[in-house]
């Protein structure tokens, strides 16, 4: 936890005042495209762990992956809506509540009925907010779209 600390220190100092002009200036819109281009290169990671065996690159875009959470909850924390803490939280207690079988002494007879569950529950947490869905396929365009312009910079 130290290093993340860490971590949330850095992204706050380049957002300072007297932090980085490029840092001060990013809002949730413009580092979408580094997102997108994060998301992928673990993808990339990935694939060089499974055909090489060298976590390094992996390793590496994790790390840059995280610099997008940590970025964007520090924008959020500073717009007043949510902090890191907050977003760790959230993930936490929905893990913890998606599993019964490992957090709730619940015990399932099978893999699907554990499935079910799962789904059940996911259903619960998303009452209300069923709409949210609708926003899907427009993010996923955009995704492909910010894909293309990645590559185009990179010259592939």
């Amino acid at each position: 936890m130290e290093e993340v600390r860490r971590l949330e220190e850095i992204v706050k100092k380049l957002r300072s005042e007297d932090g980085c002009p490029w840092d001060k200036v990013q809002t949730h819109e413009t580092l979408k495209p580094e997102c997108i281009e994060e998301a992928a290169e673990v993808l990339c990671g990935i694939n060089i762990l499974r055909e090489t065996g060298n976590p390094e690159n992996l390793k590496e875009e994790l790390g840059d992956l995280l610099l997008q959470v940590m970025f964007h909850a520090v924008l959020a924390e500073e717009e007043g809506l949510f902090t890191f803490d907050d977003v760790a939280k959230t993930i936490n207690e929905k893990m913890i509540r998606r599993h019964p079988h490992v957090f709730g002494g619940v015990e399932f007879a099978s893999d699907e009925e554990r499935h079910a569950a799962w789904e059940k529950i996911k259903k619960e947490e998303k009452a209300g907010r069923e709409w949210e869905k609708a926003y899907l396929p427009e993010a996923f365009s955009e995704a492909e779209k910010l894909v293309q312009q990645a590559k185009d910079r990179k010259g592939m």
